[in-house]
């Protein structure tokens, strides 16, 4: 059965390389703006801005 709610799946890429790294979730109702995180980015392999690619089904 799928889940019910506001919660979509959202790809982060890094802002330098471009490589999507990470898969994660975020309401969106109450976070409309895109996400944005620090993380370790594989490719560059240094910490890096992720930001918000696209929806992920």
């Amino acid at each position: 059965m799928a889940k019910k709610g506001q919660r979509t799946k959202i790809g982060l890429q890094c802002s330098v390389c471009g490589k999507v790294n990470y898969v994660t979730e975020r309401n969106k109702i109450n976070t409309t703006e895109k996400l944005v995180m620090s993380k370790h980015c594989n490719n560059c392999n240094k910490h890096r801005e992720h930001k918000e690619a696209k929806k992920l089904h």
